[in-house]
């Protein structure tokens, strides 16, 4: 099976219509491919399911080991500064019913 970080093979439609049987097969062990036409791609073949397969340590490592590095004081702060939490209080409707239940 590909690697899901790898492009998938291109197939035309002339190697669909000739090598259909093969192609199927390859598809129910995991395989993707891409389908052209006249040289365009056209559509993604996938399964609809896959087993899910045990992946070692070093495989992932590798494939995060370009990703760059998280600053969470940072995130801390994009969050904080998008969402504007000072001025909202979830529990401000709690706190008014009682006193509008009064009334």
């Amino acid at each position: 099976m590909r690697e899901a970080w790898h492009e998938p093979p291109e197939i035309n439609q002339r190697d669909l219509k000739n090598r259909a049987g093969e192609i199927m097969d390859a598809i129910e062990r995991g395989e993707t491919f891409t389908l052209t036409r006249h040289g365009h791609k056209i559509a993604t073949v996938t399964p609809i399911s896959r087993r899910r397969t045990f992946v070692p340590r070093e495989r992932v490592a590798a494939v995060f080991a370009g990703a760059p590095v998280l600053d969470d004081k940072k995130f801390r702060e994009d969050v904080r500064s998008a969402f504007d939490q000072e001025d909202y209080d979830p529990y401000e409707r709690a706190r008014r019913r009682p006193q509008e239940n009064n009334e």
